[in-house]
């Protein structure tokens, strides 16, 4: 029996970044696809308070939400670092982590939803993006000369956004208006460091959110008794 599982989807940012992360560490892992509408009792018994993924099992202990599980990751086992060895340096890999994961929902909202959430989402996200914009000046990584904890959960605006606008034909980030930003997720898609880890899947990621925007807009479309 593996010491260590991941629960996961293989559609999310999320469990794409554990994963990234025990690759980098040279772990072997058993990955379990979950089923977000009929969640397995594993996934309940190891999750029982959010009920989501990724959950992470090691040696029978569960270690849940992404960000935790690749401190934990980088904690435990030998291999590169993923965080910064400098306090400086790991406390603003934190920062920018921190201040990535925030901004998940109007991500989604935006890009997955119509009308009033979605508005709301897009001038949150361009504000965002206008942080990040000026972030990305002069540097093509978040802390220091080394890709690592920021640039992981970074894939959610690195990959992901792009797949989502796409999806739903709503594009925020273009090069007229954050030039910067733009230059840096073609960097980051095409880097060696990133290349080797994203998800080999895209055209099927592309189509399950496209079927995804689909489902949304047909809901919404249908009158409510």
């Amino acid at each position: 029996m593996a010491q260590v599982k991941l629960l996961g989807f293989w559609y999310s940012p999320f469990t794409h970044r554990v994963e990234w992360a025990l690759k980098i560490k040279g772990v072997e892992y058993e990955y379990i696809e979950e089923d977000r509408y009929n969640k397995s009792p594993l996934l309940l018994e190891s999750n029982p308070i959010y009920k989501k993924v990724p959950v992470l099992i090691h040696n029978g202990n569960p270690i849940c939400d992404s960000m935790v599980i690749l401190e934990y990751i980088d904690e435990i086992f030998e291999g590169p670092s993923i965080l910064p060895k400098d306090p400086h340096e790991r406390a603003l890999a934190r920062f920018w982590a921190k201040f990535l994961d925030d901004k998940v929902g109007p991500v989604v909202n935006t890009f997955l939803r119509k009308g009033e959430e979605q508005e709301k989402g897009k001038e949150e996200v361009c504000e965002m993006l206008k942080v990040l914009d000026n972030e990305f000046k002069d540097k093509k990584i978040f802390v220091g000369d080394k890709f690592g904890f920021a640039d992981m959960v970074a894939n959610l605006v690195g990959l992901w956004m792009g797949v989502f606008e796409e999806a739903s034909e709503v594009v925020l980030a273009t090069n007229e208006n954050f030039p910067n930003f733009c230059a840096w997720r073609d960097t980051y898609i095409s880097c060696s460091q990133v290349k080797e880890y994203l998800p080999l899947r895209i055209n099927e990621l592309l189509a399950f959110y496209q079927d995804r925007v689909r489902a949304q807009a047909t809901t919404l479309a249908t009158p409510q008794k």
